[in-house]
């Protein structure tokens, strides 16, 4: 668990349906996702697979944010979402999501991944700005007309690596 006494912001694990549920609904209903046509119902399989770790914001027990990290795979240390409720955002929820993940994730792997949306040059100006290099771009990945990019921000090579350290 994390606490920002700035935001009063606590980053925890996701607890239960409901919670699964609200953070569905924040998804489904937020940019980029509403572009990329993942619906409340994809959103909400998504965020109960056993296979991601799924970490909430809550400032004074209202929900402020998530994210979905995946740990297993090819590009282990994959930040598959950041999401920030609407009245939540430019407080540096997002940053502090992106902190948590990058602690997280550099424990286990040198790498932390992301994809940003082509029609989302925002957020590809914080990931850069952040230290994450551009490394491919997916075009046509989710929805025709659109692509992604796939980011990268390293401490190092893989072979070598100690996790923990």
């Amino acid at each position: 668990m994390d606490t920002d006494r700035r935001l009063d912001l606590t980053i925890r694990r996701l607890e239960g349906q409901a919670e699964a549920e609200a953070c569905a609904r924040m998804m489904s209903a937020s940019e980029p996702w509403v572009t990329l046509q993942r619906g409340y119902e994809e959103s909400l399989r998504l965020l109960g697979d056993p296979q991601r770790e799924v970490y909430l914001a809550v400032e004074q027990g209202a929900l402020a944010g998530f994210l979905v990290l995946l740990m297993h795979g090819a590009f282990t240390g994959y930040i598959q979402t950041v999401c920030v409720a609407p009245a939540m955002r430019n407080r540096g929820v997002g940053g502090r999501l992106l902190d948590f993940a990058e602690e997280r994730i550099l424990r286990d792997s040198p790498n932390v991944f992301l994809c940003v949306s082509s029609f989302n040059p925002a957020a590809r100006r914080l990931y850069q700005r952040r230290g994450y290099q551009t490394v491919g771009e997916l075009t046509d990945f989710i929805v025709a007309g659109h692509h992604e990019i796939l980011m990268r921000k390293t401490i190092g090579p893989l072979r070598g690596f100690r996790k923990g350290s």
